[in-house]
């Protein structure tokens, strides 16, 4: 379906991109846990890199939205920002959280972090592979939380030291800290066998390995809003980009063929990052049919795509139990469409019923606000 149909302002290539991210995380996440036909495994090895495409675009999106009021030499509101963040994120997360531990027997594995640990988003420090991996996927979701905790200070410190430009300078810096970490922590903690163990606690979980997505989106948002000339070379080269970006995806596929080496995890995550960084500007290029064409689907999944990561593994299960249980073949191509769809079926209920609801009073929440700073800003003191 043509744009012709859609807002003017909507950003197609994000819906794809999205769309896309968590298709293939959800495959990934198949392949890996669940019984799956053979072919999942051919097309799922390198699904985990959909997260980090999450992180592409959360860094552009959400850390753009602060960096564009710093170009703008706007107010910084930090209290805005948190209250879109609650209302947008830890309804639906708290209700998913509450069904993992108030019934267990949902659980797609057995066992699972202490409830604290989810509760203070600190579930992917310290990971303990021993006492369970129930909702472990929610390490991705801590990674954006301590994101979106920090970032906000730091850019009214760079608003105030007036060093937006800089931006750029300082997330490639931290880019190469990561790089720099990774490898000192595979040297000196990942030397083990040991399934699920210290090289995904030490290397693939923790928040201060993994911020290359995130940064990698906000050295686009700031490209974009902080060097308009460079934005506008760049996005007038789509194909070009998403070229680059694909044979970026592609080196690191073959990089990850030992993926928890020293090599692969010094390198891949800044390269996947790169790779998606570069395939989101040309979405986002109004020459792009990437940006051009609207799809149904894609906006659809994309709209309900955080529903759809917090609850399919908990639905993979019940489908897959219940469809054992009339004697269907789990490891059947059928069973795994039927997992997608009562998947989507669960992701639209939990979208419509808590994430609608209260992103609605979000924006009450926020108006009032605004209107009260207003009312306060023209009242005269008393002379």
């Amino acid at each position: 379906m043509r744009t012709s149909e859609t807002p003017l302002n909507r950003l197609n290539g994000l819906d794809h991109l999205r769309a896309f991210a968590v298709t293939y995380v959800v495959v990934y996440h198949y392949g890996a846990i669940f019984p799956h036909p053979a072919w999942v495994e051919k097309v799922s090895g390198f699904g985990w890199s959909g997260v980090d495409l999450f992180f592409v675009l959360s860094g552009y999106l959400v850390g753009g939205q602060l960096l564009k009021s710093m170009a703008e030499q706007r107010p910084v509101l930090i209290n805005e920002f948190y209250v879109k963040r609650f209302f947008r994120i830890i309804p639906a997360y708290l209700l998913v959280l509450a069904l993992y531990f108030a019934l267990p027997a949902l659980r797609e594995t057995e066992g699972s972090q202490p409830l604290w640990k989810f509760v203070t988003f600190t579930e992917n420090l310290g990971f303990d592979a021993q006492r369970g991996r129930a909702f472990s996927h929610v390490w991705s979701l801590c990674v954006e939380e301590h994101f979106y905790l920090v970032f906000p200070l730091i850019v009214s410190g760079l608003s105030v030291w007036k060093i937006g430009r800089r931006a750029l300078w300082i997330a490639s810096a931290v880019l190469l800290a990561g790089v720099a970490l990774r490898l000192v922590l595979w040297r000196l903690l990942v030397d083990s066998d040991e399934a699920y163990g210290p090289w995904n606690r030490y290397i693939y979980y923790p928040t201060y390995s993994r911020l290359d997505g995130l940064l990698a989106g906000v050295c686009v948002a700031t490209i974009q809003y902080f060097t308009p000339e460079t934005w506008d070379r760049l996005t007038s080269r789509p194909r070009r980009l998403l070229s680059t970006g694909s044979l970026l995806l592609l080196a690191a596929v073959w990089i990850c063929e030992d993926r928890d080496g020293l090599v692969a995890s010094a390198i891949s995550f800044p390269m996947v990052a790169l790779a998606y960084g570069l395939i989101l500007i040309a979405a986002v290029s109004p020459r792009s049919a990437l940006h051009s064409v609207y799809l149904r689907i894609t906006a659809f999944v994309a709209a309900l795509s955080y529903s759809l990561y917090l609850v399919h593994k908990i639905v993979i299960h019940i489908t897959q139990v219940y469809l054992s249980s009339i004697h269907l073949d789990i490891y059947s191509t059928p069973v795994f469409l039927a997992c997608l769809v009562t998947s989507l079926a669960a992701a639209w209920t939990l979208h419509v019923c808590v994430e609608r609801p209260f992103m609605r009073l979000r924006s009450v929440i926020l108006s009032r606000r605004r209107t009260n700073l207003g009312r306060i800003e023209t009242v005269q003191p008393v002379s």
